[in-house]
């Protein structure tokens, strides 16, 4: 059933999720010497957790949060506070990272914002706060009519799936860079494949399978929230049965009286 599919799908996402981030935090733990908060090379190890964690995991989980089956009934504003407030935290945790990875820069005098990486990484932050904000003052806030959260909608689901993979492109050109860096030394280099560079590609590729999971689910018609006015067999069942996680494949669309979005 589609609806026991979604929440199985969630189970192997959160499974996922949490691999990719206490993977990362093994690699920079076990093989970059671990974790500090004083300019050294030791705080810049925090901007790869923070972002993974921050960038990628839950900001996967804020852009899942309309695809919960429950959240197609009832009213919608709790819904989207859990959605504002998870992507909250994904971006004060980003600009901790960004933190991190400026200071240790400034603290050893190296250049800030000079390879792809970084230029990639910036534009996805920047896109990210805008994203937020206009999501807050337009999604959020009750000034905003009907018209004007119909144009804009198409447009901020279109970068809220942007951002994410942006965000997979930052990590996976990140994490690169970093073993280019780190692992160039005549006994441990990069092109010979030691075990930290096996390891950290690994990590690479789980980002990338977690974040086309993510995609896949965002983009599935199945399980995306019914539009106002439009009440489905699904959402009839959540009514009258919510208990019940079983439901059809397919279904009818049934038209009912309601002439705005539920808050």
């Amino acid at each position: 059933m589609a609806v026991g599919q979604f929440y199985l799908s969630c189970l192997v996402l959160g499974s996922l999720g949490s691999m990719c981030i206490l993977l990362t935090i093994y690699w920079v733990q076990y093989w970059r010497g671990g974790f500090a908060w004083d300019g050294s090379v030791l705080m810049f190890n925090w901007h790869p957790v923070l972002m993974v964690a921050g960038m990628v995991v839950i900001y996967s989980a804020a852009s899942l949060v309309y695809r919960l089956p429950r959240s197609w009934v009832g009213p919608k504003l709790p819904w989207k506070l859990l959605h504002a407030a998870l992507h909250l935290m994904a971006f004060i945790l980003t600009v901790l990272g960004l933190v991190a990875v400026f200071s240790f820069h400034n603290h050893n005098k190296i250049t800030n914002l000079y390879s792809l990486h970084s230029w990639l990484g910036i534009a996805t932050v920047f896109l990210f706060a805008c994203q937020w904000f206009l999501g807050f003052a337009v999604f959020l806030l009750p000034w905003a009519s009907m018209w004007l959260r119909s144009l804009l909608k198409p447009i901020h689901v279109f970068f809220g799936a942007s951002i994410l993979s942006l965000a997979i492109a930052s990590v996976i050109s990140g994490l690169n860079e970093k073993l280019f860096f780190s692992l160039k030394n005549d006994t441990n280099k990069y092109s010979s494949l030691p075990s930290e560079a096996v390891f950290a590609n690994s990590l690479g590729m789980l980002v990338v399978v977690f974040g086309l999971l993510v995609l896949y689910i965002l983009l599935a018609s199945s399980w995306k929230r019914p539009e106002p006015g439009i009440l489905t067999d699904r959402q009839l069942l959540l009514q009258l049965r919510p208990g019940s996680w079983s439901f059809p494949m397919t279904y009818k669309p049934v038209t009912v009286r309601q002439p705005c979005e539920p808050w």
